[in-house]
């Protein structure tokens, strides 16, 4: 057996770098972060082939003493801690102090730095090797210029891995609209080969609409609904697209703990539970989320990229970010549900309606087993007054008394219900909103009875691992709740004796598996309720009035009234849109008014 013995510096760095330095775009990251740690307000990244052969990062930060150049080349040297508790409660993006190192022991590196007194910069070489060197004059403004020269030259292993040069170039280019995303208040260029590929100016603000724009187009914007929400010391704020916007990969999902970009499985499954009555299957939802909270409630020493967090309040956290979206996506595009985003910036946003319960009118509610209604068509398209008396203009009232939705006009094709609104046109799909205001209802109902369950004939028998049946018997209570009754038989068998109601035919075995598959991972379970969520839909989807049902006067605005009273009514329960409006402004410019 050969004996152990201590690895060579270099190869100590090198092995490293495996953990930090990925690919070009992990280089970009760390050169970047250290910039915004030095509260720089412009930063240019040069990339030359995709950053196999060049990375510039140039900032105009406090810059790098010439006593200190060569620290910042040596493995674990840092200026951002220096104690336990300073690692307990780090608030700067960088922190360990192995980003530069690594990079010298893999590239070919310079580090060109002025700060604010100094008569001149000072410039610092690195090619791997142990020394590197002494710090030379050098011609720099104040900042921070860092060159990191033929990645990888000493590693070919390495450097075989890396992909084509637009591949690697488009990691880089995603990477950098993450960190602009978050940093709104920074100004940030991107060069690839000598071509600019965005010039972002600085705002006001970290979190900048028209950063949001310019790096997620207006699209992202006009479907997203804005939420600020701060309880228990932790705060959520930023955009969630509506559920119609709704993307087939999770492309914009963008996440910030105290301005860190991370993936977080809690985080996510937070975000999914919070969508899962509006979404559609197979689809993911889009979001720019920025969480803030102590330092010392979140590790974020797990993982050398520091792309993880370890929240010291796991639950808290998940419970807070579930609400915070369940409750902005229940109000979501509805009138006086949820502010309505029209446009950003956040602080100008287009008021809204109110409609108070003095001045709504009486028509009799629209039940989910609807008869025929026998109302007065002209072809496929019906107009009538609120009062009955025929097609007619309705009749001018004051904004303030008129509801979110309007007063109904009619029918189109029996399948949509125009209303006219205080600022527009309304248009809605009677089927699809009929069905959401149906399903919450259900869930109401089945809410406030609990879960009604059914003993099974023969109770099914599950083998389990010992780990799996101490699971099950520590959230019995819970899942008691959750309608399904499990005893313990053995030290690895569970045996399920009741089953939610609305279940029938289901396989407990399966139910009970899955369910402690969440238990395990997420100390929690919403598999049981989704099954009966589901059976809901469907029973609400069936009970919803059909296309081609003509509806009387009075209940297309019992319809409509009740969308006003509904959570989520915005949305069907397979994240289809209930409704849109045509404000006044885009009608008279279909017909060029004004003009």
């Amino acid at each position: 057996m050969p004996s152990i013995r201590p690895l060579p510096p270099q190869l100590i760095n090198q092995i490293a770098a495996g953990e930090v330095v990925e690919r070009p775009a992990s280089v970009v990251k760390e050169l970047v972060e250290n910039s915004l740690d030095a509260d720089a307000r412009r930063i240019e990244v040069d990339v030359q082939r995709g950053g196999s052969k060049l990375i510039r990062v140039r900032d105009d930060g406090v810059g790098i003493a010439r006593d200190e150049l060569a620290l910042a080349l040596a493995r674990h040297a840092t200026s951002k801690i220096a104690t336990l508790d300073d690692l307990e409660g780090v608030a700067t993006l960088g922190f360990r102090g192995e980003a530069l190192p690594s990079m010298a022991s893999v590239a070919r590196l310079q580090i060109v730095s002025r700060t604010a007194g100094a008569e001149h910069g000072w410039r610092l070489t690195g090619d791997g090797s142990e020394c590197a060197g002494s710090p030379e004059p050098a011609a720099h403004g104040r900042g921070t210029t860092v060159e990191v020269h033929d990645l990888f030259y000493n590693v070919p292993a390495r450097r075989k891995f890396l992909r084509t040069e637009s591949t690697e170039f488009g990691h880089v280019e995603q990477m950098l609209r993450r960190m602009a995303l978050a940093h709104g208040e920074v100004a940030l260029v991107l060069r690839h080969n000598g071509r600019v590929l965005f010039d972002l100016p600085a705002a006001s603000e970290a979190f900048a609409p028209g950063r949001l724009r310019a790096l997620l187009g207006d699209v992202f914007v006009d479907n997203s609904l804005v939420l600020d929400q701060t309880a228990v010391g932790l705060r959520l704020y930023g955009c969630v697209a509506r559920p119609a916007f709704a993307r087939s990969q999770g492309d914009m999902q963008f996440f910030y703990v105290n301005g860190r970009l991370i993936r977080d499985k809690l985080v996510t499954h937070a975000v999914r539970q919070a969508y899962q009555d509006v979404l559609h299957h197979g689809r993911h939802p889009a979001y720019v989320l920025f969480l803030e909270l102590p330092p010392r409630q979140v590790d974020v020493n797990v993982h050398p990229a520091k792309q993880e967090v370890r929240f010291r309040e796991g639950r808290q956290v998940h419970d807070f970010i579930f609400r915070t979206l369940h409750r902005r996506l229940a109000g979501g595009d509805s009138p006086g549900q949820g502010e309505r985003v029209a446009d950003l910036p956040l602080a100008a946003r287009e008021p809204e309606p109110t409609w108070g319960p003095s001045a709504a009118p009486g028509p009799r509610a629209l039940p989910l087993g609807i008869n025929d209604a026998r109302g007065v068509y002209a072809s496929a398209f019906e107009f009538q007054r609120p009062d009955g008396q025929g097609a007619a203009a309705m009749p001018a009232q004051d904004a303030a008394e008129i509801p979110p939705l309007g007063f109904a006009l009619g029918q189109l094709s029996g399948v949509y219900v125009l209303a006219q609104a205080a600022d527009g046109l309304v248009i809605v799909d009677m089927h699809a909103a009929h069905e959401r205001i149906g399903y919450e209802r259900l869930k109401q109902s089945a809410g406030a009875g609990a879960l009604q369950r059914q003993p099974l004939l023969v109770p099914a028998v599950v083998h389990v691992s010992p780990r799996e049946a101490d699971l099950a018997e520590a959230h019995g209570e819970l899942l008691q709740r959750l309608g399904l009754v499990v005893g313990r038989l053995g030290e690895g068998r569970l045996a399920v004796r009741e089953m939610p109601a609305m279940l029938q035919g289901a396989d407990p075995e399966r139910l009970l598996r899955d369910v402690l598959a969440d238990l395990s991972a997420e100390g929690d379970s919403e598999r049981l309720r989704e099954e009966v969520n589901a059976v809901l839909s469907t029973m609400a989807c069936h009970g919803a009035v059909r296309a081609n049902r003509r509806l009387t006067l009075a209940e297309m605005n019992a319809l409509l009234r009740d969308m006003e009273r509904t959570e989520r009514a915005d949305q069907c329960n397979h994240g289809r849109p209930t409704w849109i409006k045509l404000s006044q402004r885009e009608l008279d410019g279909l017909f060029m008014r004004g003009r």
